[in-house]
């Protein structure tokens, strides 16, 4: 099932190459802060993680542009349980698909679903790790909004998104928890302005 993932993702962004008008690959890497809202009112702290991807960035029109991606997140929370500090590391291939709009002065708005593949799940408690893959769902569904920038004459930038899990994470009990956070990052991209 990942193998078709990425394959899906991969053709579609080579694709992308042959139809748009204006297109640039795009490398990225940054910081989450992540945490799982959960719907029983259970408390849970923020994560900080790290991202890293390949974008391709597809120019549709003057101001529009179509950017899917593929991004390796680490996000998940930490939170206490019977006097014990628990990590709960939840690792993501995401496919971010995301619109654009691009002002004239290198700003763009950005917005768009997300599919998470879950390629790993561990909780840590006392310096003791668990694999606990089974109790989540392999895909999550989510929706991002954000906004960047680009240096027009260098084509590197920087990108601050909110990610809202819309699906249940869980696989496992009656409680419905879904992943939120926050990821900020630098981009550079290729052949920007040519």
């Amino acid at each position: 099932m990942k193998f078709y993932l990425i394959a899906a993702v991969a053709a579609m962004m080579i694709s992308g190459q042959a139809v748009a008008q204006h297109n640039n690959f795009v490398i990225k890497a940054g910081v989450n802060a992540y945490s799982i809202y959960n719907d029983n009112n259970a408390s849970a702290d923020t994560k900080i993680g790290y991202h890293l991807g390949l974008i391709t960035h597809i120019h549709l029109a003057q101001q529009f542009a179509f950017q899917p991606e593929l991004v390796f997140s680490t996000q998940g929370t930490k939170y206490s349980n019977d006097g014990n500090n628990v990590k709960l590391n939840l690792n993501y291939l995401n496919v971010p698909l995301l619109f654009q709009y691009m002002f004239d002065n290198g700003f763009r708005m950005q917005a768009g679903p997300q599919l998470g593949l879950l390629v790993g799940a561990k909780s840590e408690t006392n310096n003791s790790s668990t694999d606990v893959k089974d109790n989540f769902k392999p895909f999550e569904l989510a929706f991002g909004i954000g906004a960047s920038y680009v240096h027009p004459p260098t084509g590197f930038g920087v990108d601050a998104r909110y990610n809202f899990g819309l699906t249940n994470i869980n696989d496992t009990g009656s409680v419905n928890s879904y992943n939120r956070g926050l990821q900020v990052g630098v981009f550079y991209l290729f052949r920007h302005g040519s």
